[in-house]
């Protein structure tokens, strides 16, 4: 028997809210041209909005359920290129990061339990905030896949933009939770870009600082991190002033803006633009990581500014328009049907597709009928604004400042090598010449060894290219002829001689042939016959050597042409 109270239940009400007057947005049908436009990869893990913190517990992961249906509502799924339900993270990816023994104890830890694992609790800094709920482990594999999936698109170069809106969970530490935070996402999803691009930027709008991130680069010149956030000394996480600028390698390659409560949209974006632009023309990123915490928007259970909807989305707009590989993050956001709306505009900027300010029908139209089922509430005047144009200009001048000290872009390729490696990749590829070239008793590259520098030249040794079927010479002979060869000018000037010619400067065995004294100085060019003048002894050993020859190959060397006239230079 149903009481009078209870005729009318949830089953008996509509199931879409009558909105009267208010219009419905119609779903977009056209589907994107795949060579249009940039394309967008969006991961939404299925099943990811299901979990929960606890029941006054202020971070809601139903507020991912909520953006996904207002996302398909608006068809915003026929203007993105790729839709994929990323797998979870495995403990090795999550070990990228994240120390083992914590790892462990998050796939251990369950509510049963965790009376028991009280002292691992404390350790890990799972109280409070960050509470023991069920399937917790579950939940953090299915945020950091999907954000992983999204970098790995990215490097892939199959995507310029990838969505994951589960993700930005930035106040993790290495071996500890913080701040609603279990594994940090953002951290893993860098480190995987990390293996590709030489330079990623972070940029932070969570109304809280992102130190999780922060601490990770802390020392590193690979990653700037630029962080929007409230500071008072007091508001968690009690990091990010405008002083904290990095340390040994990553010195000045941290960047933090601290704002006061009730920043509004003009300001906000001012200094926004400002500090963005001026960080990407210094650092020159090869890939942008941003986090959209929406908690900085007005009327937020937990924030304190006056940003609207639309400021937040300019925000995103104005990182798209740098054309880098960018990858977008959600983060904090804790008034669950802003956050949604919030996310669903940021989706629609980074496609490239116009909707309008009506929501479209979905089954969460209770979750919208205060505000009249619109995209673009007012959220803004309810906070008094703190900050001063002064304050902001003071702001600037600092971050600008700060990017002075950067000589450049900094690049993997700059670093230096090992000493012992450096010196195994020196005698590698230094040939034996370019050593003593190093040591000044070179000939100045008249005495290359190689067979490819040697390939116009004929001689007798182990790197003639003309003698392959004859066995080599004695050791005595070969150093013999060698040794009349290694002569500078005749070697090593253009118009080489074909054949041996000694030359009018030669040494052969010890003994110099004189040039006749009534000879002029300077180089006369002409046809001279190798054996157009006598020689004296250098002619009786060069007969000596072809008889040698015959004895040893059965036929002079074919390299030996005597008769042949040739045009080569000679000094007189």
């Amino acid at each position: 028997m149903v009481r009078a109270s209870q005729a009318t239940t949830f089953s008996a009400s509509a199931y879409f809210d009558d909105r009267g007057p208010h219009g419905t947005a119609q779903p977009i049908t056209e589907r994107v041209n795949p060579h249009s436009r940039p394309i967008v990869s969006y991961f939404f893990p299925k099943g990811v909005g299901e979990f929960h913190y606890g029941e006054r517990h202020p971070m809601k992961p139903h507020r991912l359920t909520l953006t996904n249906a207002l996302v398909m509502g608006y068809g915003l799924d026929k203007q993105i290129h790729h839709i994929y339900n990323p797998r979870p993270a495995t403990q090795v990816e999550l070990e990228m990061y994240h120390d083992h023994d914590y790892i462990e104890f998050l796939s251990r830890v369950t509510p049963n339990n965790q009376n028991e694992m009280r002292h691992l609790i404390d350790t890990f800094n799972c109280v409070e905030d960050c509470p023991i709920f069920a399937e917790m482990s579950d939940f953090c594999r299915m945020y950091a896949g999907a954000s992983l999936a999204g970098a790995r698109k990215l490097c892939s170069g199959t995507c310029d933009t990838a969505i994951n809106w589960s993700g930005g969970l930035h106040h993790a530490k290495r071996g500890e939770a913080s701040g609603f935070c279990y594994i940090n996402d953002i951290v893993l999803a860098i480190l995987e870009l990390l293996r590709y691009h030489p330079r990623v930027l972070y940029i932070d709008i969570d109304i809280h600082h992102g130190d999780g991130v922060e601490l990770a680069f802390y020392h590193s010149n690979r990653v700037m991190t630029v962080s929007f956030h409230k500071y008072t000394g007091e508001f968690f996480p009690g990091t990010g002033k405008l002083d904290d600028n990095g340390a040994n390698l990553g010195k000045h390659f941290c960047l933090n803006v601290p704002l006061q409560d009730g920043v509004d949209d003009e300001m906000y974006l001012t200094v926004f633009k400002t500090v963005i632009e001026d960080t990407v023309t210094a650092f020159r990123p090869t890939a942008i990581v941003l986090q959209c915490g929406a908690d900085s928007l007005g009327c937020d259970r937990l924030g304190a500014f006056n940003l609207s909807i639309a400021a937040h989305g300019e925000c995103v707009n104005f990182v798209r328009k740098f054309n880098v590989p960018l990858l977008v993050l959600g983060g904090g956001g804790y008034t669950i049907k802003n956050v949604s709306r919030c996310w669903t505009y940021e989706t629609a900027v980074l496609v490239g597709a116009e909707i309008p300010d009506e929501l479209p029908a979905t089954i969460y139209d209770p979750f919208f009928r205060d505000s009249q089922w619109k995209l673009h509430p007012p959220l803004t005047g309810r906070v008094e604004n703190q900050n001063t144009p002064a304050s902001l200009q003071k702001i600037t001048i600092s971050i600008r400042n700060k990017l002075r000290y950067l000589q450049g872009a900094p690049s993997v390729a700059m670093q230096e090598i090992p000493p012992d490696l450096e010196g195994l990749l020196a005698d590698e590829d230094r040939n034996p010449e370019e050593k003593d070239e190093e040591r000044g008793t070179a000939f100045a590259g008249e005495s290359r060894s190689d067979r490819y520098t040697s390939r116009h030249e004929y001689f007798e040794g182990d790197n003639d290219v003309d003698q392959d079927d004859c066995p080599p010479l004695s050791a005595t002979k070969r150093n013999s002829i060698s040794s009349g060869a290694r002569r500078p000018r005749t070697k090593r000037t253009r118009g080489r001689a074909r054949g041996r010619v000694s030359g009018a400067n030669g040494r052969e065995g010890g003994d110099e042939v004189d040039e006749p004294s009534s000879a002029k100085p300077g180089k006369t060019r002409g046809r001279v016959r190798s054996r157009g003048k006598p020689r004296g002894r250098v002619a009786e050993k060069d007969k000596d050597l072809e008889d040698m020859d015959m004895d040893v190959g059965g036929e002079p060397e074919s390299g030996f042409e005597p008769e042949t006239p040739v045009d080569i230079d000679i000094d007189v």
